[in-house]
Parts: C-alpha cells; structure tokens; sequence
C-alpha cells in the first residue's frame, strides 16, 4: 500500500471517532434536558419537593453507583439548563442577528413528556459550554446569541468564557443599533464592531502606535478571537509601493467570509477626520496593485482609543470606501454600564416611535 492509501485510512478512523464523539455528545445532551425538564414539571406542579430530590441521589447512589453526574448539584444544573432553554421561542429565534442554518432550531416544539432535541442546536454544544451559557447570561436573546456565535466561531470553552466577560452580546447589540441604516443592511455588521476589548495586551495606559502594535502581534490568536476567526492575518508594516514613495500599513489581514483584504489602521489618540483620508488612500493602493480579480474591494478599519460619534458620521458622510470607525479598549468594560446604555438605547427607540 502506498502512503497515500495510509493517510486515507488514519482520515476515515479520525472521521469516524469525530462522529462518535459528536453522536455521544448529542445524547448526553438529549438525557440532560430531558431529566431537567421532568424534574421542573413536577416540581412546578408540587408533586416533588427537594426532599424528593434528594431521595431520588440517594436511590441513584445506592442502586446505581455506576451512573456519575447525578449529584444534587448535577440534577439542579439539568433543571437550570431546561428551565433557561425552555423560554426560547420560535419569535425570538427569528430575531437573532447571526444565522448558522436557517433550517437550525433551538429545540422543537413537542408537548409529550420527553423530548428529542438531538437534531437542534443545543446538542452541537458541550455541557461544559451550555453550563457556561446558561450560568451566565440573563435573558434569552443574550442566550441565544452566544448559543450560535460558539457554533459559528467554532468557541473552545475558555474562549466562551473570555467572550461574555468582553461582553460581546452587548457590545454588539449596541452597535447594530447606532449604525447608520446603510450600514445595518451590509455584511460589514456580522464582520466587523463599533468597538473592541484587548484586555489580554496588558500594555500601559498611555501607550504608542508601536507599543499596540507589537503588543496585538505578540497576541495574535487573542486578537484574532476578538476580531472573528474568518481573518487571516497577512503581515505587520505591509509595504505598499505608490510613485517612488512607500507606504506601511499597520496590520494587513484577509477576511475568508468577505473575500476581501481588511487593512487596520491603529491610533492611540482620538479619532481625526484626517485619519480617515489616510486610510482611504491605502484602500486605494491595496485595490490597484494587490488585490486579486476574484476578490472583492479592500475594506478598512481605523482602530482608535477614542471617538465623538458626530465628528465620524461627518468624515464619513462622504467617504464611498469600505471603512469601520472602531474604538478600542485595553480592559474589560464594566456590563452593568453597557446592559443599562442598551437598554437606555431600546427605551429611546421606542419612545421615539410613540
């Protein structure tokens, strides 16, 4: 046999374990929804107390020490984990900003007593994902939203973690929201945010270009987390070639999901209407000489330690290129501020609407 022939057979055991693995998971899931929601039902409807509870750990134990994870603490978290689930509704499933598969559910609606929900997306997930998810996010739309930004982003446990202490949920939501409506219809939205969180860069407050620079290429797969795992990265201080004269961009970096390059731009001082000139001519250069036929017109991103909002959407106004304003910060936001700013924004909107 040949190496070739070898390699083909190391892929289908490797392809076979992923499925049993993902077959094994989907149950486990399936198990634990189910022994959460018959524990909820019944003592919704008082027929079981937490004495009954307690009994049902000592009946396991002594009868069935085999069983592992069926602690109190381990039927309470299956409880919790239907009890937060159950409030996804098919209205609210149709308002998530981030589509994995139209033809995905969250769970399907079934009134028999126990219920299949390994063909949802609950059973893509881990346990140690969803008692992340469900143990730390207070409403369903914040539920849902890291239900599929994990599926999406492909989230290793630490990286969820990581992720709702960022408040990513929030931030986003916040951004969609004060866009401008052009700019909420495009795909830049689901690519790119109004700000950014490099808590993990552990530079000083005053800080240079350069020091942020090498700092974020230091912890690249940090940055790249933050960004979204469809950029690739290209290269720091890209040379770009104009007349006699050479240019560097800061962080070149290629976004699968666009097609396109994506050139960051870094500012340790507030936002300037000059920055985005800067900018729009490195696009230009980037779309003349670099890009490729089958690619799609360079997008920019002027990452900036601070911005007046007004002064943006002025530079803006006119600009036609591809650009993100984006501020960055080096620790974590405080989600208390940013859950009362949404729902200050939301109290706005509706009463701009009355």
């Amino acid at each position: 046999m040949s190496e070739k022939e070898f390699v083909e057979i190391i892929h289908l055991i490797k392809e076979s374990r992923f499925n049993a693995i993902k077959t094994v998971n989907a149950e486990l899931i399936n198990l634990y929804w189910n022994v959460g929601k018959y524990i909820s039902n019944r003592l919704a409807s008082s027929l079981w107390g937490q004495k009954t509870i307690e009994e049902l750990v000592l009946h396991i134990e002594k009868n069935y020490p085999e069983l592992k994870g069926f602690s109190k603490r381990g039927l309470y978290r299956m409880r919790q984990f239907y009890d937060a689930y159950i409030l996804l509704d098919a209205e609210s499933h149709k308002k998530l900003q981030i589509d994995i598969n139209k033809n995905d559910i969250i769970v399907s609606p079934v009134g028999t007593q126990f219920q299949d929900i390994r063909n949802s997306l609950l059973a893509k997930l881990s346990w140690t994902h969803h008692r992340v998810i469900f143990s730390r996010c207070k409403s369903k739309e914040e539920l849902e939203f890291y239900i599929k930004m994990t599926i999406k982003e492909n989230y290793t446990v630490r990286e969820l973690d990581r992720q709702i202490s960022a408040s990513l949920f929030e931030r986003t939501m916040i951004s969609n929201i004060e866009l401008s409506p052009s700019l909420q219809k495009s795909n830049l939205t689901n690519s790119f945010k109004d700000s950014y969180i490099f808590e993990f860069l552990n530079i000083p407050e005053h800080h240079d270009e350069k020091e942020l620079q090498q700092a974020l290429i230091h912890q690249m797969k940090n940055f790249i987390l933050e960004l979204g795992k469809d950029f690739l990265f290209i290269g720091e201080e890209y040379k770009i070639l104009v007349g006699n004269s050479d240019f560097y961009i800061d962080l070149l970096f290629y976004h699968r999901g666009l097609q396109c390059l994506v050139a960051f731009e870094l500012k340790t001082d507030k936002f300037k209407p000059e920055h985005l000139g800067q900018l729009n001519f490195y696009l230009e250069a980037l779309d003349r000489d670099v890009r490729k036929e089958n690619e799609n017109h360079s997008i920019g991103v002027l990452l900036c330690k601070d911005k007046d909002q007004e002064v943006v959407e002025y530079a803006m106004s006119r600009s036609l290129s591809p650009t993100m304003i984006s501020e960055y910060k080096t620790q974590l936001p405080d989600k208390k501020l940013l859950k009362q700013k949404l729902h200050e924004i939301f109290e706005n909107k509706i009463m701009a609407y009355e």
